[in-house]
């Protein structure tokens, strides 16, 4: 569905809240089921003003490290796809890179959702913190805390099958981002691991979003994407 005008982005904000508000609510469900409190999934990090910005910056810093990793591991899937389809790379060709078919089929579909004004910036601000919040409960609280029981303590093993999970809920974006975010699903396990809290990770989850959604954004009012 292509969307048009702020009225449909709008509303294609509304329904991704509602999605994450209903995931939310299953584990809720789940959590009251088994009278555990949700605060037992975020954490036991220290509610005061100095910790929650040490927090902000160890997320900066987390977010723009992983950026570096996850780009590097996106050139090198897209040599290594070009070698397997026996294909010139972009650089044995003698040209700039380039995004795949599949890349810019994403992104077209991620830029019809980027935020064109002031009222679908500020609707966005709100939807990013909302699925920082909610992804890193589901994921990182809920399912990482399930599968390591299910495994009888195996924390490798919720590692890798709630970061599995995470990038197969963004199918959508291809195989290459699915793989990509599966990736970027075990860096956030293992930074909410070494804070022993999600509030480093909701904050690096909300920020990316947001970086990504206004980058989008200005590519697209420049007619860049």
């Amino acid at each position: 569905m292509k969307l048009h005008g702020t009225s449909n982005r709008l509303l294609a904000y509304a329904t991704t809240a509602t999605m994450e508000l209903l995931m939310l609510g299953w584990v809720m469900l789940g959590l009251r089921l088994r009278r555990i409190p949700l605060r037992a999934l975020l954490g036991d990090a220290p509610a005061n003003l100095r910790a929650i910005v040490r927090d902000f910056w160890i997320a900066i810093v987390f977010w723009i490290g992983s950026m570096v990793l996850l780009g590097t591991l996106g050139i090198a899937w897209t040599q290594v796809e070009a070698r397997i389809r026996h294909q010139p790379t972009t650089a044995q060709a003698g040209k700039p890179f380039e995004p795949t078919p599949e890349e810019r089929k994403v992104t077209r579909t991620l830029e019809q959702i980027a935020p064109q004004n002031g009222e679908e910036i500020a609707c966005w601000l709100a939807l990013c913190a909302l699925a920082g919040f909610v992804e890193e409960v589901v994921f990182r609280g809920y399912l990482q805390s399930q599968f390591i029981a299910w495994s009888h303590g195996g924390v490798a093993v919720g590692v890798v099958f709630s970061a599995m999970v995470f990038g197969a809920a963004h199918g959508y974006q291809g195989v290459r981002n699915m793989a990509l975010l599966a990736v970027f699903g075990v860096l956030f396990s293992l930074l909410s691991l070494y804070r022993r809290s999600l509030r480093s990770c909701i904050f690096a989850h909300s920020w990316h979003d947001l970086v990504a959604g206004l980058a989008l954004g200005v590519l697209r009012a420049h007619h860049m994407v």
